[in-house]
């Protein structure tokens, strides 16, 4: 990816242009010592004079106000901050009207920059101050002071903090009082274009304008970005051309647009590009035959792609799109900026979209795919601390979708997105993670954590046995990434890493545990079994463990269980498997699992009082098991019994009022209450045996 750069034969201002500032994405302002105000239109190629400055102001740099905030236009859009060497800034009009100029700083003002929402403007000077000012001109605060002149500033996404030149040093300086600053140094490189006294980035990001000391306005926009997915590898060689070329036959097709490109991507076996006025959607199989339908905005800022529709972010909001062009949803937050959505905070699946908020950063809104309706019971998932990155898992069925996400201890997290009252358990999977992704057709997870790269077989293990887990990972060396990598893409089996100097590195990891992956969702579990005795390999008898214990297939966990040496588990696998209800199975399913909650309803449900209570004694849950006794009025002396019996091996004496009340009077007679509990069980079976409607009356009769 480089830059193409264009200028006019002749330059249309006749002294140095010093500042430049977009107001579209094809329509950019200028400023020059020459006191011409010019407007440059990049598709038409004119350039007309708006304005002329007095005489005595002498611009250096000029800022347009925000457009929008959260969608909503906002009502100064049409004007803009011009700083000049006089000490003061002036509030201008699109018409190039001075609607107020305000004293500044002693010196020349060398900076002006509006926030992100448009609520306050900060200004630097010769003079070494930083200030503060409400969007009316009025001074609010003097941030810093220092000696030496401050050349450039620019606010933080949050508005929160500000970015300042400090000599060889950048500063960032968060607005609160005795906020601890953070300063690095940074590489200087000059152009042979001669001296460019200001540079600004269109809206979408594709072009950049810069300020020449000889009445030039140079102009650039990005060539040669590419794209690839599997066999097909995607260049975009002009404004308004692409070049795709499969690698597998060398076949080369040419894609022309009517505007210029604004954003790609490929994915999915569909291309799909944004221009400045419309949105195109290539299939793979078809090149010839774009769908291509109008945008209400040309500043398309991010497209997301999932298997069956993709996902656009402009400034008016999030759309959701069929790979036919029809609009499915458009999700909406309470105070939603989609001006700072990224591929970090917000992801796509199937069914699920997950956007981090902005104003509580602690929090994940998630919505359905068909409806843009909030999901579940319309609460979204909150975190104890700033979460930075998420993503959503890509393949299973919907009631099964997980998320994963960064906070800012850099520590790793999963959790259910289906959310219906009940708190859903957040796990935490993995510490010092600084980047993920997950496979497009498995779910399947990469990362790099401290300086190892790592992939998780089966990251669904930690709601099944937490144990299995670290056996269900595969482990290298990162220090080949350097500092800061990001995942680009997780394709099969794989991966790009992107460094931070911007080398991609391609690795792969083993096609095993995909294809293990295929054969537990189509329930052939003779195939897994036969899969991971021909690899031999630990990691993936260990996934097929807890991919079997998820199943409910006991018989397939027993054999993946022995295969690493899991004997006890070997033997409560047994021991479930001779139990005589299907109930009492699944409960023990989900008691092996850690979910005791859900085992103990499951038996409720089902009118196994006297199991629900046996399991609570079991796990010396003894108030529990005591309080379902009486409430069912069954079973207290068996409660009594087992907690004396308890006591007794310990040399202890009861303490607890509720269980001293209760036994008074009380004398434990072993042989009746093993009748008791022998007379359940074959209850038990006698209800396993019977019909269901014969299964119901018994139950009633019970």
């Amino acid at each position: 990816m480089r830059l193409k750069t264009s200028l006019l034969k002749e330059p249309k201002h006749k002294e140095l242009v010093s500042c430049v500032g977009w107001t579209t994405a094809d329509e950019l302002y200028s400023c020059s010592e020459d006191h011409q105000i010019i407007k440059w239109n990049l598709l038409t190629c004119e350039a007309t004079q708006v304005a002329k400055l007095p005489d005595d102001i002498y611009p250096i740099d000029l800022h347009w106000f925000p457009k929008s905030v959260g969608g909503k236009r906002q009502t100064q859009a049409e004007n803009f901050v011009l700083t000049s060497s006089d000490g003061k800034f002036h509030l201008i009009s699109k018409s190039g009207r001075v609607e107020k100029s305000v004293e500044a700083h002693c010196g020349a003002v060398l900076a002006g920059r509006w926030n992100y929402d448009g609520t306050a403007l900060v200004t630097v000077g010769e003079d070494g101050q930083i200030k503060i000012w409400s969007k009316s001109g009025m001074l609010r605060s003097t941030l810093a002071q220092q000696g030496t002149p401050i050349y450039s500033v620019a606010w933080g996404p949050d508005s929160e903090k500000i970015l300042y030149t400090s000599g060889k040093q950048l500063i960032i300086k968060p607005l609160q009082a005795n906020a601890k600053i953070l300063q690095w140094s940074y590489a200087l490189e000059k152009p042979n274009t001669g001296s460019l006294f200001n540079i600004a980035w269109s809206i979408d990001g594709t072009q950049i304008a810069g300020a020449c000391g000889n009445g030039h306005v140079i102009f650039a926009h990005v060539v040669e970005q590419r794209w690839v997915w599997k066999n097909y590898e995607i260049t975009l060689t002009k404004r308004r051309t692409m070049e795709v070329r499969n690698v597998l036959n060398d076949a080369v097709d040419l894609l022309e647009f009517r505007d210029r490109v604004i954003k790609a991507s490929l994915n999915y076996e569909h291309l799909v590009v944004s221009t400045s006025l419309q949105c195109y959607i290539f299939s793979t199989k078809n090149w010839n035959t774009p769908l291509i339908f109008d945008l209400k905005e040309g500043t398309v800022s991010l497209i997301l792609q999932a298997e069956r529709h993709f996902l656009l972010v402009d400034g008016g909001g999030i759309y959701l799109y069929s790979y036919e062009g029809r609009l499915i949803s458009s999700p909406k937050f309470p105070g939603m900026r989609t001006d700072i959505l990224n591929a970090q905070t917000i992801s796509l699946s199937n069914d699920t979209l997950a956007v981090r908020d902005k104003s509580d950063e602690k929090v994940i809104y998630l919505f359905e795919t068909s409806s843009g309706k909030p999901l579940g019971d319309g609460k979204p998932l909150s975190h104890k601390t700033e979460i930075l990155e998420i993503a959503l898992d890509q393949k299973g069925l919907t009631n099964e979708r997980k998320i994963v996400f960064i906070d800012k201890n850099r520590d790793l997290y999963i959790t259910s997105v289906k959310r219906f009252g009940k708190e859903q358990k957040i796990i935490k999977i993995g510490t010092m993670v600084h980047t993920l992704a997950w496979n497009d057709t498995c779910n399947i997870l990469g990362g790099v954590q401290d300086e190892r790269f790592t992939v998780w077989y089966y990251p669904n293990a930690v709601y099944v046995d937490k144990e299995l887990l670290p056996k269900t990972l595969f482990e290298k060396d990162a220090s080949e990434f350097s500092k800061n990598p990001q995942i680009v893409s997780f394709v099969g089996s794989q991966i790009t890493i992107r460094r931070a100097d911007g080398s991609l590195i391609h690795m792969n990891i083993s096609p095993y545990p995909a294809i293990l992956h295929e054969y537990v969702s189509s329930s052939k579990w003779e195939d897994a079994i036969r899969l991971c005795r021909f690899v031999k390999d630990q990691t993936l008898w260990a996934c097929l463990a807890a991919m079997a214990v998820a199943s409910k297939d006991m018989d397939t966990a027993e054999i993946a269980y022995a295969s690493i040496g899991e004997i006890d588990k070997v033997k409560y696998i047994g021991s479930i498997k001779d139990l005589p209800s299907k109930e009492s199975k699944l409960a023990h399913i989900l008691l092996f699992s850690g979910n005791i909650q859900d085992a103990e309803m499951l038996l409720l449900q089902a009118g196994l009082i006297y199991q629900a209570i046996q399991v609570n004694i079991n796990l010396y849950n003894w108030e529990r098991a005591l309080e379902l006794a009486m409430k069912h009025k069954t079973h207290v002396d068996t409660v009594l019994a087992y907690r004396q019996k308890f006591l007794d091996d310990f040399g202890k004496k009861e303490t607890n009022q509720r269980f001293l009340q209760n036994a008074e009077g009380l004398e434990v007679n072993w042989d009746k209450i093993k009748a008791k509990i022998e007379l359940e069980i074959a209850k038990e079976r006698e209800r396993a045996a019977a019909t269901p409607a014969v299964r119901a009356s018994i139950t009633i009769q019970h």
